[in-house]
Protein backbone atom coordinates (compact mmCIF):
# COMPACT_ATOMS: atom_id res chain seq x y z
CA UNK A 1 0.00 0.00 0.00
CA UNK A 2 1.50 3.34 -1.23
CA UNK A 3 1.61 6.15 1.68
CA UNK A 4 0.38 9.47 0.24
CA UNK A 5 2.71 12.33 1.90
CA UNK A 6 -0.18 15.11 1.86
CA UNK A 7 2.05 19.05 2.00
CA UNK A 8 -0.47 20.90 4.36
CA UNK A 9 -0.30 24.61 5.71
CA UNK A 10 -0.26 23.07 9.63
CA UNK A 11 2.93 20.57 8.50
CA UNK A 12 4.78 23.41 7.07
CA UNK A 13 3.63 25.52 10.46
CA UNK A 14 4.87 22.75 12.67
CA UNK A 15 8.12 22.27 11.01
CA UNK A 16 8.82 25.81 11.41
CA UNK A 17 8.20 25.48 15.43
CA UNK A 18 9.99 22.46 15.27
CA UNK A 19 13.13 23.68 13.42
CA UNK A 20 13.24 27.69 14.11
CA UNK A 21 11.07 27.90 17.35
CA UNK A 22 8.43 30.16 16.00
CA UNK A 23 5.92 30.85 17.87
CA UNK A 24 2.44 32.28 16.79
CA UNK A 25 1.47 35.98 17.04
CA UNK A 26 4.92 36.86 18.41
CA UNK A 27 5.24 40.53 19.60
CA UNK A 28 8.06 43.18 18.58
CA UNK A 29 10.52 42.00 21.44
CA UNK A 30 10.08 38.12 20.03
CA UNK A 31 10.22 39.37 16.40
CA UNK A 32 13.54 41.51 17.40
CA UNK A 33 15.02 38.48 18.39
CA UNK A 34 14.12 36.31 16.10
CA UNK A 35 15.73 39.00 13.61
CA UNK A 36 18.74 39.68 15.61
CA UNK A 37 19.35 35.82 15.94
CA UNK A 38 18.93 35.91 12.00
CA UNK A 39 21.28 38.90 10.99
CA UNK A 40 23.62 39.51 13.92
CA UNK A 41 22.61 43.34 14.37
CA UNK A 42 22.14 45.34 17.58
CA UNK A 43 19.69 48.10 17.76
CA UNK A 44 19.73 50.47 20.24
CA UNK A 45 19.14 54.34 20.96
CA UNK A 46 22.38 54.74 23.22
CA UNK A 47 25.34 57.03 21.24
CA UNK A 48 28.12 55.25 22.96
CA UNK A 49 30.23 54.19 19.57
CA UNK A 50 30.67 54.22 15.80
CA UNK A 51 27.01 52.39 14.22
CA UNK A 52 27.09 50.72 11.18
CA UNK A 53 23.59 52.41 10.07
CA UNK A 54 22.34 55.79 11.82
CA UNK A 55 18.42 57.57 12.10
CA UNK A 56 18.08 60.18 13.70
CA UNK A 57 16.09 63.71 13.86
CA UNK A 58 17.62 66.88 12.74
CA UNK A 59 16.48 70.29 12.81
CA UNK A 60 17.06 72.44 10.22
CA UNK A 61 18.46 76.28 9.94
CA UNK A 62 14.68 77.80 9.83
CA UNK A 63 13.27 74.73 12.12
CA UNK A 64 11.65 72.20 10.25
CA UNK A 65 12.27 69.13 11.44
CA UNK A 66 14.31 66.06 9.15
CA UNK A 67 15.58 62.69 9.30
CA UNK A 68 18.85 61.69 8.67
CA UNK A 69 19.05 57.83 7.77
CA UNK A 70 22.28 56.65 6.51
CA UNK A 71 25.53 54.14 6.72
CA UNK A 72 27.94 55.03 9.56
CA UNK A 73 27.23 58.01 12.62
CA UNK A 74 26.32 60.61 9.76
CA UNK A 75 29.22 62.37 9.74
CA UNK A 76 29.16 61.94 5.88
CA UNK A 77 25.78 62.62 5.31
CA UNK A 78 24.57 63.02 1.18
CA UNK A 79 21.74 65.47 1.57
CA UNK A 80 19.95 64.23 -1.37
CA UNK A 81 20.03 60.63 -0.13
CA UNK A 82 20.35 60.57 3.44
CA UNK A 83 18.29 63.51 4.56
CA UNK A 84 13.81 63.05 4.52
CA UNK A 85 12.00 65.29 4.60
CA UNK A 86 8.96 62.82 6.29
CA UNK A 87 9.53 59.76 8.10
CA UNK A 88 7.45 57.88 5.75
CA UNK A 89 10.27 56.20 4.01
CA UNK A 90 12.08 55.54 7.36
CA UNK A 91 10.60 52.14 8.08
CA UNK A 92 12.10 50.87 4.61
CA UNK A 93 15.56 52.34 5.48
CA UNK A 94 15.50 50.50 8.59
CA UNK A 95 14.41 47.11 7.33
CA UNK A 96 17.11 47.48 4.68
CA UNK A 97 19.81 48.40 7.72
CA UNK A 98 18.87 45.07 9.55
CA UNK A 99 19.14 42.81 6.56
CA UNK A 100 21.93 44.49 5.07
CA UNK A 101 24.58 43.05 7.31
CA UNK A 102 24.95 46.48 9.67
CA UNK A 103 26.18 45.11 13.25
CA UNK A 104 25.20 48.31 15.49
CA UNK A 105 22.24 50.34 14.48
CA UNK A 106 21.36 53.71 16.00
CA UNK A 107 17.91 55.07 16.14
CA UNK A 108 17.24 57.71 18.76
CA UNK A 109 13.84 57.15 19.09
CA UNK A 110 13.63 53.67 19.09
CA UNK A 111 9.78 53.17 19.93
CA UNK A 112 9.19 55.36 16.75
CA UNK A 113 5.99 53.82 14.26
CA UNK A 114 8.39 53.55 12.06
CA UNK A 115 10.79 51.42 13.96
CA UNK A 116 7.82 48.58 15.11
CA UNK A 117 7.12 48.51 11.69
CA UNK A 118 10.37 47.76 10.34
CA UNK A 119 10.69 45.13 12.93
CA UNK A 120 7.22 43.64 11.54
CA UNK A 121 7.85 44.07 8.03
CA UNK A 122 11.28 42.58 7.93
CA UNK A 123 10.12 39.61 10.41
CA UNK A 124 7.16 39.19 7.98
CA UNK A 125 9.86 38.68 5.02
CA UNK A 126 11.62 36.32 7.48
CA UNK A 127 8.74 34.20 8.04
CA UNK A 128 7.76 33.83 4.20
CA UNK A 129 11.42 33.08 3.06
CA UNK A 130 11.40 30.20 6.10
CA UNK A 131 8.62 29.12 5.03
CA UNK A 132 9.32 28.34 1.77
CA UNK A 133 12.30 27.01 2.56
CA UNK A 134 10.62 24.28 4.66
CA UNK A 135 7.91 23.84 2.29
CA UNK A 136 10.84 23.11 -0.81
CA UNK A 137 12.32 20.95 1.76
CA UNK A 138 9.14 18.66 2.34
CA UNK A 139 8.59 18.37 -1.39
CA UNK A 140 12.06 17.31 -1.80
CA UNK A 141 11.13 14.23 0.51
CA UNK A 142 8.22 13.72 -1.32
CA UNK A 143 5.31 15.60 0.09
CA UNK A 144 2.62 17.28 -2.36
CA UNK A 145 -0.36 19.24 -1.97
CA UNK A 146 -3.36 17.96 -2.30
CA UNK A 147 -5.17 18.45 -5.68
CA UNK A 148 -8.21 20.39 -5.92
CA UNK A 149 -11.37 18.86 -6.83
CA UNK A 150 -13.85 20.97 -8.76
CA UNK A 151 -17.17 21.64 -7.20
Amino acid sequence: MKMNKILTNDLIENKLKEKYRYVEDPDRDTMLEYLQDEYEFTLTDEWNRSPDYSIYAETTADGYEVWIATFGDGSNVCVGEDVHYYDGELSQKLQEAITDHCELIYVDDLEAYYVENAIISAYQDLYEDKEQEITDELIEQGYKWPEKVEA
